[in-house]
């Protein structure tokens, strides 16, 4: 909990930890309507999953340009126009009149997510390596309160009966907050480095990280899509909690990234990613119960065994050496986003012509892949 203090009690790391806030904010308020979105526009879940492949598509389309970008303006800078680019990117999907719209303003909103997803990690990043400071997963775990924050704005949905408003107040939200607090990062620019001509080996010791932030992120954005549907559809959980797996998912995440930072000191990156990925498979097993509240409790010890995961992965690619920063960021974030490049189509289409839960089953078996990982990379290291 040291790094949380650290962020509640100065404001240069608060305003960075808030952007992780404020993304999940703007993004989880999207996933919380999805259900309605779809039986508002008349689709079914393969063109959803459509739909949603070019959110992520927005995303990957972004990466090999945001590291440029990133350093030619400074990464404090950056941050702060990518959150504001972001708020106005989140209004339009919630009022498509139809797919092709929904997708246009998906593949918008997406890639801006990412910039600043880029963006704010290479932010935490470089103020770590001025401070000597470690608060990545704790930024992370402001990303989850972000989401918390999204889920208990489900129970406005009744209230409001207007998801284009919720959204308005969600922004509104986002930018006071951002506006009091950016200038304690606007002026960070990335400390300069021995710059070296592209090779191979300067990538290789992210190659295995790569794969599991793939698996890991791709089942995480996948929860996100889809929970509210299995509640819905093969839980049959009345409307009201359709967004609890979402809320439990993001409040377990939230609670196991605040005290990520001391428990990988603890223990080591390789036996925390092994931990994180088998409380995942027991997650992944009570949903498969198809009870209600089963199902919503492994949604949430889903959370907590990912919550811990992605930051160190940030983290090792932001310290890659002869490696910018933003490059190793953007790696990172690259093949993780590849997963929910492809993950939400061919989830979408196994939940079409077989079923939501042979979607759940397949995913298990990717955190039973990430498990096997780790106990490749562990005799590795020992060789």
């Amino acid at each position: 909990m040291r790094s949380l203090r650290l962020i509640l009690s100065n404001p240069r790391y608060f305003g960075p930890a808030w952007v992780f806030a404020s993304l999940n904010i703007l993004f989880g308020t999207w996933a919380i309507y999805i259900p309605s979105v779809k039986e508002d526009l008349g689709i079914n879940k393969a063109t959803l999953g459509i739909a949603i492949f070019f959110l992520s598509l927005g995303v990957f389309t972004i990466f090999p340009v945001a590291s440029k970008i990133i350093n030619k303006i400074g990464v404090g800078r950056a941050t702060s126009v990518g959150i504001v680019l972001c708020c106005i990117a989140a209004l339009f999907p919630l009022i498509a009149p139809g797919f092709i719209g929904l997708a246009i303003a998906l593949f918008v909103f997406g890639a801006t997510n990412g910039f600043t997803d880029i963006s704010m990690n290479t932010l935490v990043t470089e103020i770590e390596k001025e401070d000597k400071q470690k608060f990545m997963s704790a930024s992370h775990g402001f990303f989850s309160l972000g989401g918390v924050l999204a889920g208990l704005g489900s129970f406005l949905i009744p209230v409001l009966n207007n998801r284009g408003l919720h959204m308005l107040l969600a922004v509104l939200l986002v930018l006071l907050v951002n506006f009091i607090f950016y200038k304690k990062y606007h002026n960070v620019v990335a400390a300069p480095i021995e710059k070296e001509a592209f090779r191979f080996k300067n990538f290789k010791p992210l190659m295995l990280l790569g794969v599991v932030s793939f698996v890991v992120m791709g089942s995480e954005g996948a929860i996100v899509d889809w929970s509210g549907l299995f509640l819905k559809e093969v839980s049959l959980a009345p409307e009201a909690i359709w967004g609890a797996g979402f809320l439990g998912f993001q409040v377990f995440m939230t609670l196991g990234r605040f005290l990520g930072d001391s428990i990988s000191s603890r223990i080591g990156s390789i036996k925390i990613v092994a931990l994180g990925s088998l409380l995942s498979v027991v997650g992944y097993l009570l949903v498969l119960t198809t009870d209600m509240y089963l199902a919503i409790a492994g949604f949430a010890l889903t959370g907590l065994g990912f919550s811990v995961i992605v930051p160190e992965l940030f983290r090792i690619g932001g310290n890659v050496k002869g490696v910018e920063s933003s490059q190793g960021v953007a790696f990172i974030a690259g093949t993780g986003y590849s997963g929910f490049l492809v993950g939400p189509v061919i989830l979408g289409f196994i939940a079409e012509q077989f079923s939501l839960s042979l979607s759940f089953i397949t995913l298990m078996i990717c955190s039973v892949a990430v498990l096997g990982a780790t106990f490749l990379l562990k005799r590795k290291k020992s060789v």
